[in-house]
């Protein structure tokens, strides 16, 4: 009886310290993932968020001036096509 108790403690042992090991795997796999990742994120193809945000008001804001230059010039060309055009004087 003694010998079986002894086997099932070193069988248990052993699953522990394989538990422990595949435990400490996962925690290895997941830092090198996480360090992989920030290196991806951190170069210089990707932008942060207050990046974009400021560009995306500074394309907004241009959009809403070109709409307004080009509403402006609609109604110049609209007011020169119905005004009678007048004939630049003559020189002698």
């Amino acid at each position: 009886m003694q010998s079986q108790n002894k086997f099932f403690d070193d069988l248990a042992k052993v699953v522990n310290g394989a538990a422990g090991t595949f435990a400490g795997m996962g925690r290895e796999a997941e830092a090198s993932f996480k360090e992989r990742m920030r290196d991806l994120v951190g170069t210089d193809d990707m932008v942060s968020r207050e990046e974009f945000e400021a560009v995306r008001a500074m394309a907004l804001k241009a959009r809403e001036e070109n709409e307004a230059l080009k509403a402006r010039l609609d109604a110049m060309e609209a007011s020169a096509k119905s005004s009678p055009k007048k004939s630049a004087p003559k020189s002698k």
